[in-house]
C-alpha cells in the first residue's frame, strides 16, 4: 500500500474543513430530518464563534449536495444557536459561517450539545462540551492534522531525492511509520467505541486490502485477481443500510465508484449490479429510495449507446406504487410511461414495422427490405443539422449499397412539397417516405423528439444501434461488413 494512502484518503473524504461553498449549492430538504417519530428531545446546538449579528448556518451532506437544515443569528456574545422540536437524523453536519467556509460535526444520539472554536483555527481551537463523539471526532483530526505536517516534508524531500534518483528507503520507512500511527489509531477507536459514527465512517473509507496474487497452474501470475478480488470485497465493511453514511461525502462516492469504474459498462452487468446494491440497501427506507433514484436517475441521462436499458429496467421494477411509496401519482405515472416508450427501442429488440408512403403514393414496408442491414433515417427538411447529415449518409450509402445496406428514409414532417424538393435536392436515391395524412404513431414509437435519428436495424430489423451520427454509423458499418467477409 502507498504509505500516504491512508492519510490522504481521510483528509479527501472528511478533513474538507474550511472549504469554500456557496449557499446556492444548498436547497431546502427533509434530507437531515430523523426518520424516527416523535420529537425525541430535539436538537440544540450552540457555537460560539466570535462573530457577533453575524447570520450562520446548519447544514448536512446528503448523497453528492449539501443542504441547509437551519440558520441562527449570532447574538451579542458571539453564540449561534440552532434547535428544534425534532432530532436530526444522524450524519455529518457543517457549520457554515458568513463567509461560506465551514466547519464540521457529527449528529447522532447526543444532540443537545456546544462548540467553540477561533475561526482561523477551527481544528486546534475547538472545545466541545455535552458531545463525546464530537470531542473524540476533534481530538482525531488534530491528531491527523499533526501527522500531515509531519508527512508533508517528508514528502517533498522523497521527491527531490527520487527526481535525482536517490535512494529513498529511510524516508519511505519514516512515511510508513507515520502512516501506521494513523491506522492504529483508528484500529483502537474502532475496538474501542465500535458502534459509534465515526467509527462507521472509518470503515466505509476503508480500502480493500488485495493479497498476494496467486499463481495459476501454468507457473504464471493471475492477471486479474487483484482487481476481482478488489471489486467483490468493495463493500465488506461499507453498511449500504446505514443511512448515517447517506449523510456524509463517502456514501455516494463509494457507490459512484463502484457502479462507474468498477462494473462492466453493458446493460446485463448493470442492472445486476444495480439490483445488488439496491438489495443491500432495502432494509432502510432512506438509503433504498436514494439508490432507487440515484441509480435510475444516471442510466436515465447515460449518453452511452445502450444504457437506457438500464433505465427501463430499473422505472419498471422500482417505480410501482408499492415500491416507490415517495413518488406521487403524476411523476410515478410519467417514469413508468417514459420507460415503457423506450423499452420497445432498446438494443437488440426487433422494431416494429413502418409502412409509410413514398412519393408516389405507393406504401413501403420496412420489413420487405431484404438486406444485411438497414438505416432507419429519420429527418425533417427544415432541419439544419438533417441537412449536414445528408450528404455524408449519401457518401456512406453509395459505399456499401453494393455489399448489404439499404436506407429507409423518413420525413417527419407533412408539408409534401418541402419533402419532395428535399429528395430532388440531394438527388436521394434510397427509399424516401412519409405519413402526410399522419396515420402512423412512429414519432412515439421510436421516440423522435429531435432530428436528424439513425438507427440501423440487422437482417431481422432487430436494432444494433441507434442515435447515431453519420461518422460512427460509419464505423459500425465497416467492424460490421469486416466482420462478415472474415467469416466467409
Amino acid at each position: 500500500m502507498n504509505p500516504k494512502s491512508n492519510i490522504m484518503h481521510v483528509r479527501a473524504l472528511i478533513l474538507t474543513l474550511l472549504f469554500s461553498i456557496t449557499l446556492s449549492g444548498y436547497s431546502q430538504s427533509p434530507a437531515g430530518k430523523a426518520s424516527t417519530t416523535g420529537n425525541d428531545g430535539g436538537y440544540n446546538i450552540k457555537v460560539k464563534i466570535g462573530l457577533k449579528d453575524t447570520l450562520c448556518y446548519l447544514a448536512n451532506y446528503y448523497g453528492e449536495k449539501q443542504y441547509l437544515q437551519d440558520s441562527a443569528k449570532a447574538d451579542s456574545k458571539g453564540i449561534v444557536e440552532f434547535k428544534g422540536k425534532e432530532k436530526l437524523a444522524g450524519g455529518i453536519y457543517l457549520f457554515v459561517f458568513p463567509n461560506k467556509t465551514y466547519f464540521e460535526m457529527l449528529l447522532d444520539n447526543e444532540q443537545h450539545f456546544s462548540m467553540e472554536c477561533d475561526p482561523m483555527d477551527v481544528i486546534n481551537s475547538m472545545k466541545v462540551k455535552g458531545s463525546e463523539e464530537n470531542i473524540r471526532f476533534y481530538e482525531y483530526l488534530q491528531f491527523i492534522q499533526k501527522k500531515s505536517r509531519e508527512v508533508e516534508p517528508l514528502r517533498a524531500e522523497r521527491k527531490i531525492k527520487s527526481d535525482a534518483k536517490e535512494n529513498t528507503d529511510a524516508i519511505d520507512a519514516s512515511i510508513k511509520t507515520i502512516d501506521k500511527s494513523v491506522t492504529d489509531f483508528k484500529k483502537n477507536y474502532l475496538t474501542t467505541w465500535p458502534n459509534t459514527l465515526l467509527s462507521k465512517i472509518f470503515l466505509a473509507s476503508q480500502e480493500v486490502e488485495v493479497p498476494e496474487t496467486p499463481l495459476l497452474e501454468n507457473g504464471k501470475k493471475d492477471s486479474t485477481f487483484a482487481f476481482r478480488y478488489y471489486k467483490s470485497h468493495y463493500f465488506d465493511t461499507f453498511d449500504l443500510a446505514d443511512d448515517r453514511l447517506l449523510r456524509t461525502p463517502i456514501y455516494h462516492a463509494k457507490v459512484s465508484n463502484y457502479i462507474k469504474n468498477l462494473v462492466l459498462q453493458i446493460p446485463d452487468s448493470l442492472i445486476k449490479e444495480c439490483d445488488m446494491l439496491i438489495s443491500k440497501s432495502a432494509s432502510n427506507k432512506e438509503t433504498y429510495k436514494y439508490l432507487v433514484w440515484y441509480l435510475t436517475n444516471t442510466y436515465e441521462t447515460a449518453n452511452i449507446m445502450g444504457l437506457d436499458a438500464v433505465f427501463v429496467h430499473m422505472a419498471l421494477t422500482y417505480y410501482t406504487k408499492e415500491k416507490a411509496y415517495w413518488v406521487d401519482d403524476v411523476t410515478l405515472f410519467k417514469i413508468r410511461d417514459r420507460a415503457q416508450q423506450l423499452d420497445p427501442i432498446l438494443l437488440g429488440k426487433k422494431v416494429r414495422n413502418l409502412v409509410l408512403e413514398d412519393s408516389a403514393g405507393v406504401f413501403r414496408s420496412l420489413y420487405d427490405i431484404k438486406t444485411k442491414y438497414t438505416v432507419v433515417f429519420f429527418y425533417d427538411p427544415d432541419c439544419g443539422h438533417c441537412k449536414k447529415s445528408t450528404p455524408p449518409l449519401i457518401e456512406l450509402y453509395n459505399k456499401f449499397k453494393g455489399q448489404g445496406l439499404e436506407v429507409y428514409s423518413v420525413c417527419t414532417e407533412v408539408e409534401m412539397d418541402k419533402w419532395r424538393a428535399f429528395i430532388k435536392e440531394h438527388k436521394l436515391e434510397w427509399i424516401n417516405v412519409a405519413d402526410p395524412k399522419l396515420h402512423n404513431n412512429f414519432r412515439h414509437e421510436f421516440d423522435i423528439s429531435t432530428t436528424p435519428q439513425i438507427f440501423l436495424l440487422d437482417k431481422d430489423k432487430r436494432i444494433l444501434a441507434k442515435k447515431i451520427d453519420v461518422e460512427t454509423l460509419d464505423k459500425i458499418l465497416t467492424k460490421e461488413f469486416e466482420k462478415n467477409s472474415a467469416n466467409k
